[in-house]
């Protein structure tokens, strides 16, 4: 597979704290990339630059072959990027039909308009699909307010790809999710995906989630990436053991 994602020599430091030191990765089209390192490590910092949240100091970012580097995020957004949020951000008075059909409306290429009906034939069937994707049927009228925690990510996940976006960024998904129910979760999203060739990369702590469902790993510590490779050998790796999963080599 070709690469879709190239980031190239980024750097980015806050005052005295180094949160990117010399970040070069590709992410290949189609791939399932797992990012891992404790808080502070330089995760989240990557993901902000790549979706437009940060400037780099230095360096560029590479979209299908296009310089994407300091776009605002919503041109990152046009560019095929999109991402979901640690804290899922919906609106919570609104029910998941309503928050998807918005996410729609708003991906819709002629955008959203007063003299448009919000409920179309073709948005319709755009929400119907999600909607069944994502397993939200049951929960389609329920405000967000009411539902538990896994289902909020399911709906902010289903409306990062209502507009078919080549690049997927998932912060933490499994966070805020009771134990027995992160492995259905992440069963949910990935074959909601499947099909599809867009690349995801996602933001994890858990190492059970990042071992079952990444292709390949990427280990941050103090703003570097200090492996990369397949869950086994990553998970395997002494440096990642000492600095990221506490694991003794």
């Amino acid at each position: 597979m070709t690469a879709l994602l190239e980031t190239e020599g980024l750097q980015k430091s806050f005052g005295a704290v180094i949160a990117a030191k010399d970040i070069s990765v590709a992410a290949r089209r189609g791939e399932r990339l797992g990012l891992i390192g404790n808080n502070g490590a330089g995760k989240t910092t990557f993901v902000n630059i790549v979706t437009g949240y940060l400037r780099p100091d230095a360096g560029r970012v590479v979209l299908d072959g296009a310089d994407i580097t300091g776009l605002a995020p919503r041109r990152v957004r046009r560019q095929g990027v999109s991402r979901s949020f640690q804290i899922p951000q919906l609106f919570a008075s609104l029910t998941p039909e309503e928050n998807l059909l918005m996410a729609l409306g708003i991906a819709d290429d002629k955008g959203m308009s007063a003299w448009r009906p919000a409920r179309s034939g073709a948005m319709m069937a755009g929400l119907e699909d999600l909607l069944e994707r994502f397993r939200l049927g049951e929960y389609r009228h329920h405000t967000i307010a009411t539902l538990p925690g896994g289902v909020r990510k399911l709906v902010d996940i289903a409306m990062a790809v209502t507009h078919q976006p080549k690049l997927l960024l998932l912060d933490e998904p499994s966070s805020g999710v009771a134990a027995e129910e992160k492995f259905p979760l992440m069963d949910v999203i990935m074959r909601a995906l499947e099909g599809s060739d867009a690349t995801v990369i996602f933001v994890e702590h858990d190492m059970e989630i990042v071992g079952r469902y990444a292709e390949r790993v990427l280990a941050f510590y103090e703003g570097r990436v200090i492996a990369d490779g397949t869950p086994t050998v990553v998970l395997g790796n002494a440096e990642v053991q000492r600095y990221v999963t506490g694991v003794a080599p």
